[in-house]
């Protein structure tokens, strides 16, 4: 039993060492700038960009925005695919500033600029039998929402944070902005958006346990 506590209390040891020195090697790795970000808006102190934590599945994707296209699929009158160009000269843009909290414990205020997801989904005409919208990204994640929270919350599809265009890091060329829920419906690197009557349907984190309805409480 001695035995076992010795071991135990190495493999602490060891794993401590390991932790402080990754937080000190991440701490004196170059942060990137992003020119023209805005740190202030209406009087409120924004996050930086910097702040936010590299936590994707597997790591920031690059993606062709000549080539990119946004997909609108399932309970629809018609699937449409839009170019990045298309969604970003044919929509009203809107801003607003909201907080994204992480499972982790950190958290970022942000000024989100982009455009109301309802109005995009509606040019392929809603089914009225859809009740979910289910999104996938470049890098095989996936999660959804209900219908009447995109449309109730005035959801938007963001293409820029802090006035800046998004860096690939942080999603480009659009990032949900699910705001009152978890980190991990803000999905990232958006290529499909499915509409569907599976009230079912699970994603990447809510297939591993986490809460699909990840309201912050």
């Amino acid at each position: 039993m001695k035995k076992y506590k010795q071991i135990l209390i190495g493999l602490l040891v060891i794993l401590t060492i390991i932790f402080i020195g990754v937080g000190i090697y991440s701490q004196n790795l170059p942060k990137k700038l992003y020119p023209g970000e805005i740190l202030e808006y209406e009087g409120l102190d924004l996050s930086l960009i910097n702040d936010f934590r590299e936590n994707s599945i597997r790591g920031p994707q690059q993606i062709n925005e000549s080539t990119y296209s946004l997909a609108i699929t399932g309970l629809v009158n018609q699937t449409i695919e839009f170019s990045y160009n298309e969604i970003i000269n044919d929509f009203q843009k809107y801003q607003k500033v909201t907080t994204l909290h992480c499972v982790e414990g950190w958290s970022v205020t942000i000024l989100w600029e982009g455009f109301l997801l309802e109005e995009i989904l509606e040019k392929a005409e809603i089914s009225p039998d859809s009740e979910v919208v289910i999104f996938y990204a470049y890098d095989g994640y996936s999660t959804s929402l209900p219908l009447d929270y995109i449309k109730n919350q005035e959801i938007i599809l963001a293409y820029k944070m802090n006035g800046v265009v998004l860096p690939p890091e942080r999603g480009f060329p659009f990032q949900l902005v699910a705001e009152s829920k978890y980190g991990y419906k803000w999905i990232k690197w958006i290529t499909e958006i499915e509409l569907s009557n599976d009230l079912s349907y699970r994603g990447y984190w809510e297939t591993r346990g986490f809460s699909n309805d990840a309201s912050i409480k």
